[in-house]
């Protein structure tokens, strides 16, 4: 999710006959918390939800400047202000495979 002032700089990069502020995937009230999920599954589900957003690579260089501490930002999963692959769920692993 990015707020209204961080949103306010990305804006000229939306071309005048693109998308509305409001059909953003971090703009939609439903899905909104899957942005700061603590499930793996959910923040994948978020990801999934950038791609084919038009601000993706500004919202990830933005993130990036400012070191967000966590979140998905850009496609991204933030941990700790870096960049992780994927996040593993809370817990000890299992010893044996699932």
């Amino acid at each position: 999710m990015t707020s209204l002032s961080t949103l306010a700089g990305l804006l000229p990069a939306i071309p005048p006959h693109g998308p509305a502020v409001t059909t953003l995937p971090c703009h939609d009230a439903e899905s909104a918390d899957l942005f700061f999920a603590e499930r793996p599954a959910e923040l994948e589900q978020a990801k999934a939800l950038c791609a084919a957003c038009p601000l993706r690579e500004a919202c990830l260089e933005g993130a990036l400047e400012r070191g967000e501490p966590w979140g998905v930002w850009g496609g991204e999963i933030f941990e700790a202000g870096h960049v992780i692959a994927v996040k593993r769920g809370r817990g000890r692993p299992r010893k044996s495979a699932a």
